[in-house]
């Protein structure tokens, strides 16, 4: 409530704060379920003598259902709340890194990868919709928050699951820490829920512009502005996929990949953990950002540095420091997605089903992945990255403009018109 211009918090805001804890532990521990996944392609390759690329079908797999099958999971959220379908995710999630430890062929390994992909899916899509939720006067920290959790979560277990590997095998790390992440998730889950109207910030709390009106999911794929959001989710992700996961044979090719620099560490692994924390650090620092002047300031900005950082690993990066510094410095411009759109999207089209309509458009991840072995061809053609890393850096500068000249008026009238004549809810 507003008292005399002095922000006050509303009545049960300490609820929103467990809420968004609860949501960002929940995220942790899905997170190596993408991230972790490089440890075990070998030692699967080595136990049962299948071609990597048969096993990193999975890894696709996987891929796919966690992001395309969102819209479907979002909608039960928004109608059943969180509890039950987190709870379901935790299990799904438990039991396809089980299925994982006893495949012995390629048939179960994929089924594996269908079942975890469903349940980090479910996880994923209840705890960003929580987030929005909950914090409309910081959505874009608490997305981003959110988002970050799993964007560096893995952090926390790829050094105990590559010592189980190394000592009791992949399938003892699959079964074990599928077993015990699917069990927090699923305890945490019961505490989840959705907010009261009373637990929530006034609109004059607000300092973004934000819609009054809450838009059905079919509603929102009828308006410009989400196929506008939609096209520019799909142009940066996928520079970001172009490039950062080409990173280790970029390194290779530019020479610094094995060039020790610091403490006995190689550019590449070097190159990897300043990644890693960039990519989780993105999220929060431009949602809070975002929060302050602006969706489409923000974006203008970190997408106009991203244009940069690209141009320069293509044109400037060829020196171990330069490579660390630039790579570092993509990710750090990229990973904000997924607290910038998830925000934007909310504060367009309204609470109410928030979950089912970011998570509508969250399947612009996928179909960026489609434009990835773009990158690989036009090396190919070239000879070098070089052409690669300017074709990214102009994806991005494209996106600063419509962010600018395009979405910015577009929800502005959006908005307007929803003040104007308010569209009924279903």
């Amino acid at each position: 409530m507003v008292n005399a211009g002095r922000y006050t918090e509303p009545r049960g805001s300490s609820n929103r704060w467990l809420q968004l804890f609860l949501s960002v532990a929940c995220m942790v521990m899905i997170a190596n379920l993408q991230y972790g996944w490089t440890l075990f392609v070998k030692p699967i390759s080595e136990a049962h003598h299948w071609a990597v690329s048969d096993i990193q079908i999975a890894f696709s797999i996987f891929v796919a259902l966690e992001t395309w099958l969102t819209p479907v999971e979002g909608w039960l959220a928004d109608r059943l709340g969180p509890k039950l379908v987190v709870a379901a995710g935790g299990l799904l999630v438990a039991f396809g890194w089980v299925i994982n430890a006893w495949a012995d062929s390629l048939a179960l390994l994929y089924l594996g990868a269908v079942v975890s992909g469903i349940g980090a899916g479910a996880i994923y899509a209840t705890c960003v919709g929580s987030a929005v939720k909950w914090f409309p006067d910081h959505r874009g920290l608490a997305v981003g928050l959110t988002a970050a959790g799993f964007g560096a979560g893995a952090a926390l277990t790829v050094i105990p699951i590559r010592e189980v590997i190394a000592t009791s095998g992949y399938s003892a790390a699959f079964l074990w820490f599928g077993l015990g992440q699917g069990a927090i998730v699923f305890i945490l889950a019961w505490f989840q829920r959705h907010p009261l109207p009373s637990e929530v910030p006034s609109a004059g709390q607000v300092k973004v512009n934000q819609s009054t009106v809450s838009y059905t999911p079919g509603q929102v794929v009828m308006t410009p502005v989400f196929w506008v959001l939609y096209a520019m989710f799909v142009l940066v992700s996928a520079s970001g996929l172009m490039a950062t996961a080409q990173i280790a044979l970029i390194a290779r090719d530019y020479h610094v990949a094995d060039t020790v620099i610091m403490a006995g560490a190689t550019t590449l692994t070097v190159a990897l953990v300043f990644d890693n924390i960039a990519n989780g650090a993105a999220r929060p620092l431009f949602g809070w950002i975002s929060d302050r002047i602006g969706r489409e300031n923000t974006m203008a900005i970190a997408f106009g540095l991203g244009g940069v950082s690209y141009w320069l690993l293509g044109y400037a990066g060829t020196s171990p420091w330069a490579f660390v510094v630039f790579a570092g410095l993509i990710f750090l411009t990229w990973g904000e997605i997924f607290s910038l759109f998830p925000s934007t999207c909310t504060d367009t089209f309204g609470p109410k089903y928030a979950t089912t309509n970011l998570s509508l458009l969250y399947t612009a991840k996928g179909a960026s992945a489609f434009l990835v072995p773009l990158a690989n061809i036009l090396e190919a053609a070239t000879g070098n990255w070089r052409g690669v890393f300017l074709a990214t850096a102009l994806m991005n500068f494209v996106v600063v403009i419509m962010a600018l000249l395009v979405l910015k008026p577009l929800r502005t009238r959006r908005m307007r018109l929803a003040q104007q004549q308010p569209v009924p809810a279903e």
